[in-house]
């Protein structure tokens, strides 16, 4: 699947609204069998709909008070999900949709929320896009920092 589990992460918080449910259960199974505390936000009914910017709320809100945690936020196509949780200051996230793209973010950026789209993304793909998420270390150089801290 990828490199060895990221040990500085102290927790995964992911959340999908009804269309994301089977992403979401698909990607805590692989990631704990990879030895991440994953922790499950909801929802776990494909059949009861359930906003997006809800679910998002409850992984980043876990987030607050843990900077060693990391979020996985699914919707639909993964936008809406985007948009909700960088609505919150101590957040950082990016929609991708393959493994390069979720380093080059984790490098320039330092995300902390992967988005992903339910609809658009192989389940294959999507695990090595999670594992590129956790494992990639970020590039902490002075302009880095420093673009981050102006955003927020």
């Amino acid at each position: 699947m990828g490199g060895a589990m990221n040990k500085n992460i102290s927790k995964i918080y992911i959340s999908a609204d009804h269309r994301g449910v089977g992403l979401k259960l698909y990607l805590i199974e692989m990631l704990s069998a990879s030895g991440y505390q994953v922790v499950n936000m909801g929802t776990d009914d494909p059949k009861t709909m359930v906003d997006f910017p809800e679910v998002t709320r409850r992984a980043t809100d876990e987030m607050m008070n843990d900077n060693a945690s990391r979020g996985i936020v699914i919707c639909g196509f993964g936008g809406g999900a985007q948009i909700a949780a960088n609505r919150f200051r101590h957040i950082r996230c990016t929609r991708c949709d393959n493994p390069d793209q979720a380093r080059n973010d984790r490098f320039h950026d330092d995300i902390n929320v992967l988005a992903l789209s339910a609809e658009d993304i192989d389940v294959e793909v999507a695990i090595l896009t999670a594992t590129a998420f956790l494992e990639s270390p970020f590039d902490a150089v002075e302009r880095r920092i420093r673009r981050i801290k102006d955003i927020s």
